[in-house]
């Protein structure tokens, strides 16, 4: 059935006193920047409305928006002057009805809604009548420009995810922690990748640290304490900007960082997330390592209501939320007895489902906190036994520290390069070799300093991270460290620091009521351990491939039955 309501305009009007607006419109930024279609667009569409005797009252350029929907600046506006009553102009004029939408539901939407206002929209390259004929002929038009955008979509979109899948970038702003660079050229065409950004690399460092092990003076920190930490350091974004609560959270979860960057995962009009087949990984150099990030989600996912209660998180029983049960894996969950005058750890399965779930383990609080802790301030915590874990630290940390000073030394010839071709360019000006009225000038100039003030920004910032690594760390320094972390593990009660000993042991496991299994990851302890000495940023740049601190069951305490 043809839908004749877009033809009662009131297009009785003689042609002679017509106002016209016209709307130009391209698909991307690139073709308006080089002139390709607009400039095209107005000549034609002015020729046409001098050969039908119209008045150009106004103009609508769009330059880079998509016709697919109506969040486009330049239409909205001339939607607003076209609905005013009285209209200042009776016809809209386009070179094609693919410029005004590409969506025939939407077309029809705003020619009705325009048609009420005496207004009508005009092609210059498709010129139909008003009748039922043309109606249709229009909306058919329509139609097929909606089904081509989609397949040309649908195509563009397939090419960019094969070049994601070989490791180009697609374009847009990199994640902070990496910088966009010249790969190679295939024609014309020059195809780019991500490499690592050296400064920002670190406050991404910074940020998995202190979700893993804290500052020194706390235990891990969740998302809104990162953030506080970073700003109340004046420790700036990419952009010199203050950090919020959704960066920090993205830097956290993003699995770029260990090296697969994912593209295609939301639907750039919803937003809605799709799903895991349709992404597309791009293989980029890691920042941190992949234990790190798994223990990040980890303790994230620990601190999300959606997945532990809030008592886990922040309650003060001390193994809550990550003591489990060897045989099942279920949760040892708090049970007392007598009127709550005995505490217990017990098996929740055994609990929730009885024998059949699972045997079942029930261990008295009191002692197998004061197993754990035990063994983690005497046995983890003694100097002889970290100073063999320092000392690989202390390596890679060397090694850190001359790749930091090749890569200032780097962006100190960078600067100093930049600098030296400013003062080239000031002596010709003036010596008058170059004509100070050239329009480029002016762009070069303020990219030279640009790159100038930028190069010596970060060799400023690189060097101050390299002088707060500190002095060395020395079997006096690592034993006075080790005894202030166990003073840090017992309040003043005597009672133990829950934060304290979360960032020593991630996981515990209750084998039978005499056995135990502590388990962590050698790269977060080493990491307390040197936040714990006073050394802020000894382990920036370091990581430790080591899975485990405790690789045998044979160094776990048994506590007393």
């Amino acid at each position: 059935m043809i839908d004749t309501a877009s033809t009662s305009f009131e297009a009785t009007a003689a042609s002679t006193a017509a106002k016209a607006a016209l709307y130009l419109r391209v698909s991307t930024g690139r073709q308006a920047e080089s002139d390709l279609s607009i400039p095209d667009q107005r000549r034609q569409i002015t020729a046409y409305c001098v050969a039908k005797s119209w008045d150009v009252a106004t103009e609508f350029v769009e330059p880079g928006n998509t016709a697919t929907d109506d969040r486009r600046p330049a239409f909205q506006a001339m939607i607003d002057a076209a609905l005013v009553k009285p209209p200042t102009f009776s016809v809209i004029v386009v070179h094609s009805f693919s410029r005004f939408f590409r969506d025939q539901f939407q077309f029809e939407f705003y020619v009705r809604k325009l048609a009420k206002n005496g207004v009508r929209l005009v092609s210059i390259t498709q010129d139909l009548g008003n009748d039922p004929m043309s109606v249709m002929m229009r909306q058919i038009m329509t139609l097929f420009d909606e089904y081509q955008s989609k397949e040309n979509a649908k195509h563009t979109l397939r090419a960019m995810k094969e070049n994601a899948r070989q490791g180009y970038w697609n374009g847009a702003l990199p994640p902070i922690g990496y910088r966009i660079v010249a790969a190679e050229q295939r024609g014309a065409k020059i195809k780019k990748k991500l490499e690592i950004d050296p400064i920002h690399a670190d406050t991404v460092r910074l940020i998995y640290r202190l979700a893993l092990t804290g500052d020194g003076g706390s235990g891990p920190l969740g998302i809104k304490s990162i953030t506080t930490h970073l700003n109340e350091r004046n420790i700036r974004t990419r952009d010199g900007g203050r950090w919020g609560i959704g960066s920090v959270h993205q830097i956290l979860t993003r699995t770029t960082y260990i090296g697969e960057h994912r593209f295609n995962t939301r639907d750039h009009r919803t937003g809605a997330a799709k799903p895991d087949t349709e992404h597309a990984v791009m293989a980029v150099p890691p920042i941190v390592t992949e234990a790190e990030y798994r223990a990040v989600q980890a303790a994230l996912k620990a601190r999300s209501p959606q997945w532990m209660p809030p008592r886990a998180v922040s309650g003060p029983t001390l193994l809550t939320g990550i003591c489990f049960c060897a045989s099942c894996g279920g949760a040892m969950t708090l049970r007392t007895g007598k009127g709550s005058r005995y505490r217990y750890y017990t098996c929740s399965t055994k609990a929730r489902m009885g024998e059949k779930g699972c045997r079942g383990l029930t261990v008295p609080m009191d002692k197998l906190d004061r197993a754990v802790a035990d063994h983690l301030e005497w046995r983890l915590l003694d100097p002889p036994r970290l100073a063999a874990m320092m000392d690989q630290l202390l390596e890679r940390r060397e090694e850190w520290n001359e790749r930091r000073r090749g890569h200032i030394a780097e962006l100190r010839k960078r600067a100093a390069d930049a600098g030296a071709k400013l003062k080239r360019l000031y002596d010709a000006i003036e010596n008058g070799v170059v004509d100070v009225a050239d329009p480029s000038l002016k762009d070069r100039v303020g990219e030279l300093a640009a790159v100038r003030d930028q190069a010596q920004a970060d060799a400023e910032r690189a060097t101050a991270a390299v002088e707060r690594l500190g002095p060395a760390i020395t079997l006096e320094s690592l034993r006075r460290f080790a005894l202030a972390a166990r003073r840090k593990l017992r309040n003043e009660d005597g009672t133990y620091r829950r934060d304290h000993l979360r960032a020593l042991a991630q996981r515990i496991e209750v084998v039978d009521p005499s056995e135990i299994r502590i388990m962590g990851s050698k790269a977060e302890l080493l990491r307390t351990l040197v936040a714990a000495s006073g050394v802020e940023s000894a382990t920036a740049g370091v990581r430790s491939f080591v899975p485990k601190w405790r690789p045998r069951e044979d160094s776990n305490l048994r506590p007393p039955v």
